[in-house]
């Protein structure tokens, strides 16, 4: 047994002085590498995006076709609010037509939604007004011929010496009281919309014509009828026969929030887009701000008046609309797309002066208008800055910082 321990005691002392052998051997071979060699392995082995710098990357010639690079230019950035509404009519343009005197209507001529012109006949009524109107006239008209024909007689008899002076002029009286008498009647007829040319052809005819007409007051759309054959209607007695608007403007009701009110002005500019129209823009600007805010929305009622020369537009239709509020900001601007927001909610873009080394950069956003932000902070004018590809280079640097 004692044999047995000294063999492996021998055994144990010769694998020890092996590998001391072998561990000079190595340290030996590993000393004798140049230095210059073991970094170009090490650079060999590295990713093309790492850097020594945590917010810098730095891209190969295959990547920089990922990254488009400009200049940063100074834009305009419109001082704008922005809220959504819906279409109705000009209600200052808006005119009830009621007939003038009572009557029944007996003729309808132009339905909801019938474009008409001023003077066009809505509807006619019969109206016992216009008939007594008209029965005077002719009543007068006859008196005035006969009250001319009996002074032409006396004249003639009082050249003869057959009248005194007094009869004649006593029927020269009575002939001016007559024609007076038929201007008055023909005024009360005018009143009605008859013109001249009627009147006398009812004086020449002497027949009656009750039939009234009541004409558009405006140029217009037909917005509401409640008038129907046979209906008795009467001056100013609700609801109106006829409402008529005019259309070459339409107002753009909105309810803007109340953080926002203050920022609104009396003829401020307005831009609206409807869905209808998509592409178009229609131009108006703010005629009215609410003087209280409700209080279930706490919203403020915003109505604008909105140019509409081709009658595109129609009361209901949703839209949203853009006011101008003040005058343009210029700052330095970068596209969306060169704009990252980053995990923590921060702002940032990469910015190079070489073309191959980028360098993230946190900024502050102000705001957006036609696929540009604003950089409030962050950012010079001149300066080069990715404008496409933003994002890969912020994938880039967070895989190489793994």
């Amino acid at each position: 047994m004692a044999v047995d321990q000294r063999t492996v005691v021998v055994g144990a002392a010769a694998v020890a002085a092996a590998l001391l052998v072998a561990g000079g051997i190595y340290a030996w071979r590993d000393l004798g590498t140049p230095p210059r060699a073991k970094a170009e392995a090490a650079n060999a082995a590295a990713p093309a995006s790492a850097s020594a710098d945590a917010n810098t990357v730095e891209l190969a010639d295959t990547q920089l076709a990922f990254v488009k690079i400009e200049a940063a230019a100074e834009r305009e950035f419109p001082l704008e609010k922005t809220a959504v509404g819906s279409i109705d009519f000009n209600e200052d343009m808006t005119v009830q037509v009621f007939t003038p005197y009572q009557g029944r209507i007996v003729g309808l001529f132009a339905k909801v939604g019938d474009d008409v012109k001023r003077g066009q006949t809505l509807f006619t009524i019969a109206s016992p007004d216009l008939l007594q109107a008209e029965s005077n006239l002719i009543a007068t008209s006859g008196v005035l011929q006969l009250t001319t024909r009996n002074l032409e007689r006396l004249r003639g008899l009082y050249t003869t010496h057959a009248v005194s002076q007094k009869d004649v002029d006593q029927a020269t009286s009575d002939q001016q009281t007559a024609e007076g008498a038929l201007h008055a009647a023909r005024d009360a007829v005018r009143l009605f919309g008859k013109t001249d040319a009627e009147i006398d052809r009812i004086i020449a005819e002497r027949v009656a014509d009750p039939t009234l007409v009541v004409p558009s007051p405006i140029t217009g759309r037909i917005t509401a009828r409640n008038a129907a054959p046979g209906l008795f209607v009467q001056p100013g007695n609700a609801p109106a026969p006829y409402s008529v608007a005019d259309i070459s403007t339409m107002w753009m009701v909105a309810n803007v929030s109340e953080a926002d009110s203050p920022a609104f002005r009396v003829g401020q500019p307005v831009r609206v887009r409807v869905l209808a129209y998509p592409d178009r823009v229609f131009e108006g600007k703010i005629a009215t701000i609410g003087s209280s805010v409700d209080p279930a929305t706490r919203r403020v009622l915003v109505r604008s008046e909105i140019s509409d020369p081709e009658h595109l537009l129609r009361s209901g239709m949703f839209a949203n609309f853009v006011i101008s509020v003040g005058e343009p900001a210029r700052s330095p601007a970068v596209p969306r797309d060169g704009v990252v927001r980053e995990g923590d909610g921060s702002m940032s873009i990469w910015v190079t002066t070489d073309r191959r080394h980028f360098v993230r950069r946190t900024v502050t956003v102000g705001l957006r208008h036609e696929g540009y932000d604003q950089i409030l902070t962050g950012l010079k004018a001149g300066e080069l800055v990715a404008t496409e590809g933003a994002l890969f280079l912020s994938n880039a640097l967070s895989t190489s910082s793994r």
